[in-house]
């Protein structure tokens, strides 16, 4: 019975708030306030987006020299996705393997002695980027425009580098053994004295008689290639 009584007095309540206008009102602000709502937020987009890159911006920025990764692969990717050029950047030491720069803007940048195993630059803009003693086995550089690049004492072993643009870019002690050479653009190398040219794949026409005229050389092992380069 109390229930039944609690259930009848309820539905009398509702009856008569029903035709109270003030309630209706409420209502409708509720709504209202949504709207308001959700049209600040996309207006706060655009901002939101600008503070998600400067925070990029300063986890590169505040890390550069050091090594490790300090979280400059997702900040890295970060921006590149949202297409924000890259040129400049300092990433020199960093820990940096499997990064996914593909496409990106990367005029300038500073990869001197940083850890780029297996990292992805297919149709990167490397032009005059400095890659100076930077791990880049087995990374994937296809198409992509290195001219003028500085890849003096870099590890390419195994990279792939088909179709790539190494006008004017400076070779000297690269290691490119078992590398993939199909298709590059390298009638312009500026150097490549010492580079290590052993076991190249699909190296174009005429490349190898060149190289080794201008001193690269071809040995397969690290101690024979160090020993030769010491002499040197």
């Amino acid at each position: 019975m109390p229930i039944v009584a609690l259930e009848w007095g309820l539905r009398w309540l509702a009856y008569l708030l029903s035709g109270w206008a003030f309630l209706e009102v409420l209502e409708y602000l509720g709504t209202l306030s949504l709207l308001v709502a959700a049209a600040s937020y996309f207006a706060e987009s655009k901002d939101r987006v600008k503070q998600k890159h400067y925070q990029a911006w300063q986890v590169i920025n505040s890390a550069q020299g050091k090594g490790g990764s300090g979280g400059r692969i997702d900040a890295l990717e970060e921006l590149h996705r949202d297409d924000v050029p890259l040129v400049g950047v300092d990433v020199s030491d960093a820990f940096l393997q499997g990064v996914d720069l593909k496409g990106a803007k990367l005029l300038r940048a500073n990869f001197r002695a940083a850890d780029v195993r297996e990292g992805r630059f297919v149709g990167s803009q490397l032009e005059y980027a400095d890659l100076t003693s930077a791990n880049l086995r087995q990374a994937d550089l296809r198409k992509a425009d290195l001219e003028n690049a500085n890849l003096e004492d870099a590890d390419l072993a195994g990279a792939d580098l088909g179709q790539a643009d190494l006008t004017g870019a400076r070779l000297g002690k690269a290691d490119l053994r078992n590398s993939d050479l199909r298709g590059i653009k390298w009638q312009g190398i500026a150097e490549i004295k010492l580079a290590n040219v052993f076991g190249v794949k699909d190296a174009p026409a005429g490349f190898l008689e060149w190289a080794a005229k201008m001193g690269a050389v071809s040995i397969e092992s690290d101690a024979g290639w160090l020993t030769r380069f010491n002499l040197d």
